[in-house]
């Protein structure tokens, strides 16, 4: 009789030599791999309304093909995913449970209510690290929904989070500040200017220095008094040291190197600690006075003293710093809004980021990835953030400066470039290649040529993009054999790796609304019938019956054609009937079909 098989351990299934986690080698490694994201309400099929699509984690992370990003150090991922390292983990979530025990005993007075809660708590972090598969920033997560839940304080720190950025707001009004700031002695200027742009260059390198030090420096504003602040002082942080590879990048990045970039930059700066904020804002002001725009990132729930998105509105010090600057309050920004609000006249925007934890990319807002994709570079403030992003191997589609203080006392700047093999179209890049065409279609209707647009599925059916673009581009070939003097758009031809569905159809839009356009074609069924019959093959039956009608990109672009015969009367519209264009809606982020289909795909 056969013996049942022996069932291999986790450990057992765990190759001992391996480093980096590859899919493939184990499946016990495999299924814990995808146990560890559904543990941490990070996987999107079985948490959709929270976790992000890996289109959504794309825009800010670059991912081989099959690799999976994880949004913790390296360290702790490994010590998680191979299980080798338990006191590692150990130490980080007793971390967590002593902060929380810690606000319990300093907020709750009635010693029965202080006891329930500390139980629940540790009842609850016993059964979250029993296994040892759960990230520590989510076990803080839940821990501190319950104590929130429980209590109904809707922020524990609010009043000490507005102590600091009133001591803090108080220095840079003084008087000594002013002085030390103003300072100016032989070390401040090594190398004299010859000119007044190095002048003003050079000026600006050093204001700037001097405020990145001081907002690195929170033992000013965590004591309880800073009114007697004197000139010395401050001008014994504005010497610190600054270490790290990312102080010279950054400097001829804003443009306060010798040489000053020739346009603009859109920095997301990706705020930290109350207190700290108040001479980040300062900071802030400096590089809008040059001309850039930064977007501030903030919480959108409260997290122990780390700035958030309800400090804004509540703390009056906060308001007045902050200015005129504005919040961008929709979670789910579209492309084309994105584009017309960094467009605007406000130099400051404010950006809740979707969270009330460290920095988590799979659980940030799709505004806030879209932004990230956007900007030039991104800032990020405070050491619990740079674990994440800098220690990892992940890279991403954007430069990264890592500024946080120091252990020795300096001010620490690190440097992360991007991916080299991200492919980024800003909406400079997309308007370019919209004129481009634009010109086409001009020079065609100069000679006498009828100027038709095609629009038809090319990516609503999930997986078969290659076969969309091989239809349209047979059927197109077929128009112009049967008719003379037509210049025909085929949108297939146009298509670029990394182009997402809404950078298409921003480029798309620029292009239809340019009234340039005297046909507008709809792919209808017997298009496609034609097409197959033309390369001798039957219709496969996920292309039975489907017309533009199914594609999400052609339904916008119908709403498109309606408004733009308003303006050019005399353009023909020829394809399905306007009222069956109503089935697909919106795209999934970062996804070239409906997000109804989500599900099945």
């Amino acid at each position: 009789m056969p013996q049942p098989r022996k069932r291999k351990t986790d450990e057992e299934a765990v190759p001992s030599s391996q480093s980096v986690y590859e899919p493939g080698q184990s499946p016990q490694m495999d299924a814990w791999f995808t146990s560890f994201f559904i543990e941490n309400h990070l996987d999107f099929f079985t948490n959709p309304e929270k976790a992000a699509t890996d289109e959504q984690v794309r825009f800010m992370v670059y991912t081989e093909p099959n690799e999976r990003y994880y949004p913790c150090s390296d360290k702790m991922f490994e010590a998680i995913i191979f299980r080798n390292n338990s006191a590692h983990i150990q130490i980080s979530y007793n971390k967590v449970l002593q902060r929380v025990l810690a606000l319990i005993e300093r907020q709750i007075e009635e010693p029965r209510e202080r006891a329930y809660l500390e139980s629940l708590v540790i009842n609850k972090y016993q059964h979250e690290t029993r296994d040892e598969i759960m990230l520590p920033s989510r076990l803080e997560k839940r821990l501190m929904s319950i104590y929130l839940n429980r209590t109904h304080i809707e922020d524990p720190f609010m009043v000490e989070k507005a102590d600091r950025n009133r001591r803090a707001q108080n220095i840079l009004d003084s008087s000594a500040f002013q002085q030390a700031l103003n300072h100016m002695d032989e070390e401040a200027l090594k190398n004299p200017p010859t000119t007044l742009e190095d002048i003003k260059t050079q000026i600006a390198a050093l204001e700037f220095q001097r405020l990145l030090c001081l907002a690195n420096s929170p033992e000013l504003w965590e004591r309880e008094n800073t009114s007697g602040i004197l000139p010395e002082t401050l001008l014994s942080v504005f010497r610190k040291s600054i270490t790290g590879d990312g102080y010279r990048p950054l400097v001829d990045f804003l443009g306060f190197g010798r040489q000053r970039p020739a346009q603009k930059r859109k920095i997301l700066w990706i705020a930290d600690e109350a207190g700290e904020i108040m001479v980040d804002l300062a900071v802030i002001r400096l590089l809008i006075s040059h001309g850039h725009k930064v977007i501030i990132s903030l919480k959108s729930g409260p997290l122990y003293t780390k700035a958030d998105i309800l400090d804004i509105r509540d703390d009056e010090m906060l308001q007045k710093a902050a200015g005129q600057a504005v919040i961008i309050e929709n979670p789910k920004l579209s492309k084309n809004d994105l584009v017309r609000t960094l467009r605007s006249d406000i130099p400051i925007l404010l950006l809740p980021d979707g969270t009330s934890e460290k920095i988590n990319l799979t659980l940030v807002s799709t505004t806030f990835a879209r932004i990230f994709k956007e900007v030039d570079a991104v800032i990020s403030r405070g050491m619990d953030q740079r674990r994440r992003l800098f220690e990892t191997r992940f890279q991403f589609t954007q430069d990264l400066f890592s500024v946080a203080p120091g252990d020795d006392g300096s001010v620490s700047v690190l440097f992360k470039p991007r991916h080299p093999k991200v492919i980024k179209f800003s909406h400079h890049d997309l308007e370019r290649k919209a004129k481009a065409i634009i010109d086409q279609m001009k020079a065609a209707k100069e000679k006498g040529m009828t100027v038709i647009f095609y629009s038809g599925i090319i990516g609503s059916i999930p997986g078969k993009i290659k076969m969309a673009k091989q239809i349209m581009s047979v059927f197109v070939e077929h128009l112009k054999k049967q008719s003379a003097m037509t210049f025909i758009i085929n949108p297939s031809e146009y298509y670029e790796p990394g182009m997402d569905a809404d950078d298409l159809m921003y480029m798309w839009e620029i292009v239809q609304r340019s009234g340039q356009i005297d046909i507008w074609r709809f792919q209808t069924y017997e298009d496609i019938v034609t097409a197959f019959q033309i390369m001798d093959q039957k219709i496969p039956p996920e292309w039975v019956g489907k017309d533009a009608t199914y594609s999400t990109g052609c339904t916008k672009e119908m709403a498109i054609a309606i408004d733009v015969l308003d303006k050019h009367p005399e353009m023909q519209v020829i394809g399905p009937a306007k009222e069956r264009f109503m089935r697909r809606k919106e795209y999934g982020v970062g996804k070239m079909y409906d997000q109804r289909l989500k599900p099945a795909c």
